[in-house]
């Protein structure tokens, strides 16, 4: 009878909990999850760039090949190790490695181990103290008041039922990686913004040759001028105007200075380095050319250009962050336990099994009352899967106008600067032609002065228009995704614990 009586305490407690779980599961299943929204569709990506179906890309050339300059090499390995930004880059690599620790720590049980020690007072009229007054332990009353010892450990394991814990960890994987992809970006960035600062002063440098080149004719002119003058031939107001243009000239040599000054200081910046002269190579740089650019197919944009990779990490991981949300509509279980030695005796702490204390729960809780918060929060990562999307739509449309654009402008400058080098040979047969005339007494001092003039203003804008090609070649070159310094030995940073779920873009 005993036995049976036991039996049917059993069965009654295992229906009882049976009764509870159902329960639970039967209420979160009845609980309808808000629809998600759906982002608009995006205009497919054209399959060419005007046409072209050649897949031969420049972004897969060597920046050593591509520039084919050692000294602007020279200026981008110093960048990559002693610029700022890229180091406090590197701290946001390994912030988002640690969130990958941290999340992953979460699906695994949590052990504690600690010692406690207190004493009580209970009333001698309480329910407590009438209880102890009237016990024994080992022929002896309780102390009181009465102290207590306990030394034990405690594990904590919520089972991942809904891989909400994975995906989370997932999703820190993800962004561990996008943040990888985000400074490389930042890197082909600042490559391209060395190589631009480097033409700008190389234009600079040549500006002021070309001043000093005009001032020496001019002042050639200026001693004609004077010997007119001298001679009974020439006027004074011909002296004069050949004597401001010098001025003029001398003084624009000085505000190029300045130019040069700080352009090479914005260089020394990007290096992470004081101002110092920065040293440039001496090319003709109206006829420098770079590697030649080929701008593949739209499609390798998509490998090659970081951003856009950056932005293809955080939608993934903008997906599975909307399973965890969802995941919260459903039932969590939890596992804890503990076990250890407890006395009001310290003589008597690790006796056993007498002083043995040990427990299990098992708790397996849904969501009833806190709907509205959970279905706020599982709308927010909906919002934000969408926000990645068109995040993700935005950068494809910007790479893919970016190359475009430089690739129109390095075509149509190129062929500007052939038109301007003819030009530039007429303004100098004029010039010669007119200081010629100039000093035989068959032209007027104006004629020679517009025609220097012109020949000035023309050597000025052929210098900028090649400073622009070379911009554009730099930042074409950047746009289709070249730049990485593939051979680099990065400040090191340390490696998640495992990216295997999301190696391949997989979902657990």
């Amino acid at each position: 009878m005993a036995n049976a009586n036991k039996l049917n305490v059993r069965l009654s407690r295992r229906t009882a909990a049976g009764a509870m779980v159902s329960g639970l599961l039967a209420a979160a299943s009845g609980c309808k999850i808000p629809a998600l929204c759906k982002p608009d569709c995006g205009h497919a990506m054209p399959e060419t760039f005007n046409g072209n179906t050649n897949w031969d890309s420049s972004a897969c050339i060597e920046l050593n090949e591509f520039f084919n300059d050692p000294m602007l090499t020279c200026l981008v390995q110093q960048a990559l190790t002693d610029n700022q930004e890229l180091k406090i880059l590197a701290q946001d690599i390994r912030i988002a490695n640690n969130e990958i620790l941290a999340r992953r720590g979460a699906y695994f049980p949590f052990l504690t181990f600690g010692a406690r020690t207190g004493i009580e007072k209970s009333g001698d009229y309480t329910r407590e103290g009438a209880v102890e007054s009237n016990l024994l332990a080992n022929g002896r009353a309780f102390p009181d008041p009465l102290p207590e010892f306990l030394v034990g450990t405690n594990v904590s394991w919520e089972i991942d039922i809904w891989k909400k814990l994975r995906n989370a960890r997932s999703a820190a994987a993800l962004r561990y990686l996008g943040t990888i992809d985000g400074r490389n970006y930042v890197i082909t960035r600042l490559i391209a913004d060395i190589a631009e600062q480097y033409y700008d002063l190389l234009a600079l440098d040549r500006q002021l040759e070309t001043l000093d080149k005009t001032i020496q004719l001019q002042q050639q002119s200026l001693e004609v001028a004077q010997a007119k003058k001298d001679a009974g031939r020439g006027t004074e107001l011909a002296v004069q105007r050949f004597q401001a243009e010098v001025r003029k000239n001398q003084s624009e040599k000085l505000v190029i200075a300045q130019s040069i000054v700080e352009a090479e200081n914005r260089i020394n910046f990007i290096c992470g380095r004081y101002p110092q002269p920065v040293e440039r190579s001496t090319v003709d740089f109206i006829n420098l050319n770079l590697h030649s650019l080929s701008a593949g197919v739209p499609a390798q944009l998509l490998q090659n250009r970081n951003d856009i990779r950056q932005a293809e990490r955080e939608l993934a991981a903008a997906g599975l962050e909307v399973q965890v949300a969802r995941a919260n509509f459903y039932p969590s279980l939890n596992i804890s336990a503990g076990v250890g030695y407890r006395a009001f005796d310290g003589a008597f702490l690790f006796s056993t099994p007498a002083s043995l204390v040990y427990n299990a729960v098992g708790d397996v809780v849904a969501p009833l009352i806190n709907r509205a918060a959970i279905k706020a929060a599982y709308m927010t990562a909906n919002a934000e899967q969408l926000q990645a999307v068109y995040r993700y739509q935005q950068t494809v449309l910007n790479a893919f106008t970016e190359v475009m654009n430089y690739m129109s402008k390095v075509e149509k400058y190129a062929q500007s600067i052939e038109i301007k080098k003819q030009q530039l040979a007429a303004l100098e047969a004029s010039v010669s032609s007119a200081t010629s005339l100039f000093q035989n007494a068959r032209a007027e001092y104006v004629e020679v002065l517009l025609a220097q003039r012109d020949l000035q203003d023309a050597k000025l804008v052929i210098i900028e228009t090649k400073k622009e090609q070379l911009m554009a070649i730099v930042n074409a070159y950047q746009a289709l995704g070249g730049g990485m310094v593939r051979n680099f030995n990065f400040p090191s940073v340390e490696e998640p614990a495992t990216l295997s779920p999301v190696a391949n873009g997989t979902q657990e």
